[in-house]
């Protein structure tokens, strides 16, 4: 894993994504390294030679940055992040994302974070003190043994689980993010989850052709079929709504 501190030219951009103005990404790259992450073309854009997920920048004047753009932006709600993990184990020492959000804070602008990690539980006194601010959390699976294969240096499942219940009792706005679907019981995510998310976000897995070799190794190739999304998506729905949970489906 190569880690560089770089500057960067400017840390606020605008998002397409549904339900967000802004992305804030304060990392270039991602030490979780998941085998199917469909930010892996950033690479071209990077200069690195290594392959996605072996590679961390850290935009050591993102915080500088962002209180500057604030600044001047038109009021919107702001990612953390599109690209990169706000949470992964550099953020222990650089303290990136907790710096944006006190800026994020100071301004006055609704956040949404999105993380596999346990680690955004750091920063809970802030997500109380910001005006409207969300967390989602990766799930998507329930097996840890599935995590192991394809998100081996990411947080284990019970981990981030713990994080979302943690959340949710201390009155933040919580979602899960089940995407995308890899191979699990449905209902024992269902289970899982419980009440702790006011959301679910699902969808599939994008970019198949990535990872394809990987579900064939393991005798999953039947889980890359369109029926088998659709199945594991409605199943999400049915359990959750009987427990007063929507679901969004994404495809």
């Amino acid at each position: 894993m190569e880690a560089r501190e770089i500057l960067a030219k400017s840390v606020l951009t605008r998002s397409r994504i549904p339900g967000a103005d802004y992305c804030v990404n304060p990392y270039v790259g991602c030490a979780h390294g998941c085998s199917y992450c469909y930010a892996a073309f950033m690479k071209r854009f990077t200069g690195h030679e290594q392959p996605w997920g072996e590679f961390l920048d850290a935009r050591v004047n993102a915080v500088y940055l962002l209180r500057r753009q604030l600044r001047r932006a038109r009021p919107g709600r702001v990612m953390l992040s599109s690209v990169t993990d706000p949470y992964q184990p550099a953020e222990r020492a650089h303290r990136l994302t907790r710096g944006c959000l006190e800026a994020l804070r100071d301004f006055r602008f609704p956040v949404t974070v999105l993380t596999r990690s346990p680690l955004v539980l750091r920063d809970l006194d802030l997500l109380r003190d910001l005006r409207d601010a969300s967390v989602g959390i990766s799930l998507p699976t329930d097996d840890d043994a599935v995590r192991r294969v394809f998100e081996p240096r990411a947080p284990p499942i019970a981990a981030r689980l713990e994080a979302l219940r943690a959340l949710r009792a201390a009155g933040v706005a919580t979602f899960v993010f089940a995407g995308p679907l890899l191979p699990q019981d449905p209902a024992r995510l269902v289970e899982a989850v419980g009440d702790a998310a006011g959301l679910v976000l699902a969808d599939r897995l994008n970019y198949a052709e990535r990872v394809r070799a990987l579900y064939r190794r393991h005798g999953l190739l039947d889980r890359l079929q369109d029926g088998w999304f659709k199945a594991t998506a409605a199943a999400l729905s049915r359990g959750f709504a009987a427990r007063g949970v929507a679901v969004r489906v994404l495809f």
